[in-house]
């Protein structure tokens, strides 16, 4: 494959972009140690491109040095990764590596897969503690032994919600929440089975109490503790449970801790557990939508895509959550945008999510218990259905992101379209002509930086349909 010099010019070294010159000693070529932290940062974090035999110099512009010896750095990489004492496991294929001629010189390409949750965390050496990388804007950073446990359990345990809890009974439930929890699940379903359990069977049947059948004793799941538990039984057995919502002006950034209007917040006042959370929510977040007057035979029909999309928000923001981390689960509402943030990242890549509907929902009886009151979709289909019902109304396409420290997800959805006029008067305003003589997809550029404050490659390939080399010549440009 040929790249052209200014293809690599207009890259920047980011989160999933890294060169190193890999010179070695005689100038021919050597795989550099420091290649080998990158490798368990990108796997660990989204993935990424590597390049050898490129330099970035100190103005961020890169100088292709080419590498002599191609076959002996590859030699190298490839014995090291099936090196177990090296480093933890292999991720790479064939096609993940490549060699490139850039204007006569030979670099090679690696691109660094995101792990799957089996395989993280990959670490270097044997043992994962100290060992372990993240990808942090363009640096590798070095894993803390709480990150490094978070990603083991995730490894091992395909539900984190199932756990029995020791010591807990029926009495760390907040009983009107339960009791409502039943009387919507009756309503819901008037004929199924469990409707005439008595509480603890029924508990049980939708996972919130279950049986360890080694030692034969049972009791509160995690799961049902969270979602019917008095506050502070959930703090005992999760310390650093938060849950909060904000309504603020549309002049406030949803980060800042002043100006709310209203707040719902773990302080006493109520349960504080998941269920009333929900249901307190979903009810200020819709409250003020504009609902088009639909009939179904004489019964009229309030739900709309905006409705469905917010309620299967909220819900996924319950159900993906990890509560052992130290972020609290956050709800913000503004005139113009509803985020949602949940401690933990995503279980698996975030274009996979969107695109294709896959899920590893890390909380499973939660998902299962919103389902049985017609609060969840099944596995999967959530997370497409916001991003379609969003695009339906012809809004900025939702915002899907990951923080690494501390580890959360972002999701805004904002109720602006493409091109506000509101954004493009002020951009008319500040560039002139120079704006206006812009092609669309740069000015959905500037717009975009106009009101989310930036704007990424991976952002406008989201929103835009020119190919992925086009839109780096546009970014390019704009600079």
């Amino acid at each position: 494959m040929n790249l052209e010099p200014w293809e690599i010019q207009q890259m920047a070294e980011g989160v999933d972009f890294e060169v190193k010159k890999a010179a070695g000693r005689d100038g021919l070529g050597q795989l550099p140690d420091s290649f080998w932290e990158t490798y368990s940062a990108m796997a660990n974090t989204e993935g990424g491109l590597v390049l050898l035999g490129v330099e970035e110099k100190p103005d961020s512009t890169f100088a292709v040095h080419g590498i002599v010896n191609v076959k002996k750095v590859a030699s190298a990489l490839w014995s090291s990764l099936n090196n177990r004492e090296k480093v933890s496991s292999n991720i790479l294929t064939d096609r993940d590596v490549e060699v490139s001629d850039v204007g006569g010189r030979k670099i090679i390409q690696i691109r660094i897969p995101r792990a799957t949750r089996g395989q993280m965390p990959v670490f270097l050496g044997e043992n994962p503690f100290g060992n372990t990388y993240r990808r942090n804007f363009e640096g590798d950073y070095r894993c803390d032994d709480e990150t490094v446990k978070r990603m083991l359990a995730d490894q091992v345990e395909d539900v984190r919600d199932g756990k029995l809890l020791e010591h807990y009974s029926f009495d760390d439930l907040h009983l009107p929440t339960f009791t409502a929890y039943r009387t919507v699940f009756k309503t819901v379903k008037p004929d199924h089975p469990w409707v005439d359990l008595d509480n603890i069977e029924f508990l049980r049947s939708i996972g919130g109490w279950t049986l360890n059948r080694e030692t034969k004793r049972d009791g509160l799941t995690l799961a049902g503790l969270l979602m019917f538990g008095q506050l502070r039984s959930i703090l005992d057995a999760v310390p650093h449970y938060v849950v909060d919502y904000q309504e603020r002006p549309s002049d406030v950034n949803e980060d800042a801790d002043r100006r709310w209007i209203d707040r719902v917040t773990t302080d006493g006042t109520w349960s504080g557990n998941l269920y009333d959370f929900y249901r307190t929510v979903i009810q200020r977040l819709t409250r003020d939508l504009k609902v088009p007057f639909r009939l179904k035979g004489i019964t009229r029909i309030d739900d709309t895509p905006v409705h469905e999309a917010i309620r299967e928000a909220l819900t996924n923001l319950l159900i993906h959550a990890d509560f052992t981390g130290r972020v609290s689960l956050y709800v913000v509402k503004r005139q113009d945008m509803i985020g949602f943030r949940n401690p933990g990242l995503m279980r698996v890549p975030l274009h996979l999510a969107i695109r294709s509907g896959q899920s590893d929902c890390r909380n499973r009886n939660l998902q299962k218990m919103f389902q049985l009151v017609g609060l969840a979709e099944q596995a999967g289909s959530g997370l497409p259905k916001v991003y379609r019902n969003w695009q339906q109304q012809h809004w900025r396409r939702p915002e899907l992101l990951e923080q690494i420290q501390p580890e959360q997800t972002i999701l805004r959805l904002r109720m602006l379209s493409l091109l506000p006029p509101e954004a493009i008067t002020a951009l008319d305003r500040r560039f002139g002509a120079r704006f206006r003589e812009l092609p669309e997809t740069a000015r959905l550029a500037l717009a975009t930086v106009q009101i989310e404050g930036v704007v990424s490659h991976a952002r406008l390939k989201e929103m835009s349909t020119e190919h992925p080399k086009d839109l780096s010549k546009i970014l390019a440009s704009l600079v």
